[in-house]
């Protein structure tokens, strides 16, 4: 169980104030990590500070937008500030998209998500790079895709194009730095109950299609990535880099 603990280690979680995030913020609390969340909603960030100190984490919050290069650069720096160090970087932030048939798409709808879902990533993984190079003890880089990378997703290009980006975005980093002792993987969630996803979720027509088609039988939770983010945090997948990992229940392959 050594191989999993993470005490002394700080862990960086963009979206971490909800969802899959704080899922993931969660197992590496319990596991041990300090964890610093960056988050847009002042009361969310809050609300989940609250949550991971009350498992016992040294736990902070840094309102940020990632897709702002200055609040990014400023969180970055607060957060190892803060806590003197950054060991593993989970870029998990991002948003949903407006379901428009592609041919009917404006461009403000592509930039939109493109912002977010992958410029934001590409700048708070680019600060980890240059923050673990610096400090040459190496790193875990670890990327929230989705399985829309690899599965057709109508009405739904610009989302999927930015998650397939994420994923190889992770391969091209596990390549250029794995000789920095940097790694970097990317998780692939299958429908997992949200705030994002619960419109669709609401929906009867959508939860006869979909669910039955899982085969454990039920929607993805939160705390269902806790184990992988400790997994991927910690020395037990210190020889596990440029992979894609998929959390879904078995969705893919049924």
């Amino acid at each position: 169980m050594d191989l999993f603990d993470q005490t002394g280690r700080v862990a960086l979680v963009t979206g971490g104030n909800g969802g899959i995030g704080l899922g993931m913020a969660a197992g590496l609390a319990g596991a041990g990590s300090s964890v610093a969340i960056w988050g847009r909603n002042p009361e969310k960030n809050r609300s989940a500070v609250d949550q991971l100190t009350a498992l016992g984490a040294n736990a902070a919050a840094f309102a940020c937008d990632v897709g702002d290069a200055d609040q990014v650069a400023a969180a970055f720096a607060a957060t190892v500030d803060r806590f003197g160090a950054v060991d593993s970087c989970f870029a998990n932030a991002g948003i949903g998209a407006r379901r428009t048939r592609f041919g009917e798409m404006s461009l403000d709808e592509w930039r939109n998500i493109t912002r977010v879902n992958l410029d934001g990533a590409f700048l708070t993984l680019q600060a980890a790079v240059r923050h673990m190079v610096e400090r040459g003890t190496g790193g875990s880089l670890v990327v929230t895709s989705s399985i829309a990378s690899v599965s057709g997703m109508p009405r739904g290009e610009h989302y999927a194009a930015t998650k397939a980006g994420l994923a190889a975005m992770a391969r091209s980093l596990a390549v250029e730095y794995g000789r920095s002792g940097i790694r970097a993987n990317a998780i692939l969630p299958g429908w997992v109950e949200s705030a994002m996803t619960a419109p669709l979720f609401d929906s009867e027509r959508f939860s006869q299609a979909v669910r039955p088609r899982i085969p454990v039988g039920r929607w993805g939770t939160p705390e269902d990535f806790a184990g992988i983010a400790v997994y991927l945090a910690s020395d037990a997948s210190r020889y596990h880099t440029g992979d894609t990992i998929v959390i879904d229940g078995g969705y893919r392959v049924f």
